[in-house]
């Protein structure tokens, strides 16, 4: 009979410490998942941050630099006057879907061939308009400036998207204005100009 007893007690001894552990565990496995969900959270730091400015001085002719802003990459990229050239050439208009701009991706500023307010400088949001990775830069001798890595859209180097590509739209141009030479302001217009990423038609 005490044997029993014995054994009645070793089994809720033992039940007591696997409650006990598995008590602990579920504590420290949430305690872990605490930074994790923290670092998922917007940082109020970055939402208070409506503007950057970018220094072009050190971005030399036919390359691109990638900078974070509102939460999304942005191209910039400094393009030389042969590939300017490119960009005007009737050959290239006849391969991209919308050569002229007319799809509201971009402020009214930027509607034009170079979609751009200096020729030399274009800024897009470096998310294709397909299903939303980022194009690679790759810029090539017959215009295309971006090949994207996951279903090959390609967009020539003022962001408009190529014929063929399963990309329906060009990259969108964020708002931002020139506020000295040599240096761009993004989430800024320029003056007289009022223009958001909301009001474009794709992302």
């Amino acid at each position: 009979m005490s044997g029993d007893t014995t054994c009645e007690t070793c089994v809720k001894r033992r039940d007591l410490l696997s409650t006990g552990v598995g008590a602990m565990a579920l504590a420290g496995a949430a305690a872990a998942a605490v930074p994790v969900i923290d670092s998922l959270a917007p940082n109020p730091d970055d939402v208070a941050v409506t503007t950057l400015d970018i220094d072009l001085h050190d971005l030399a002719p036919g390359t691109q630099r990638v900078v974070a802003w509102a939460g999304k990459p942005i191209l910039v990229v400094h393009r030389t006057p042969q590939q300017l050239a490119i960009l005007q050439s009737p050959a290239l208009f006849d391969r991209l879907r919308d050569p002229q701009s007319k799809v509201l991706q971009q402020g009214a500023y930027a509607a034009n061939w170079h979609r751009s307010i200096d020729p030399a400088f274009l800024v897009v949001v470096g998310i294709c308009t397909h299903l939303g990775c980022v194009p690679r830069f790759d810029p090539q001798t017959d215009g295309n400036g971006w090949l994207c890595p996951c279903h090959n859209s390609h967009f020539d180097l003022s962001g408009r998207v190529l014929k063929g590509s399963p990309a329906p739209y060009n990259l969108p141009v964020p708002p931002y204005a020139v506020v000295k030479p040599g240096t761009l302001r993004l989430g800024e217009n320029p003056a007289g100009s009022s223009f958001s990423l909301a009001d474009i038609v794709q992302i």
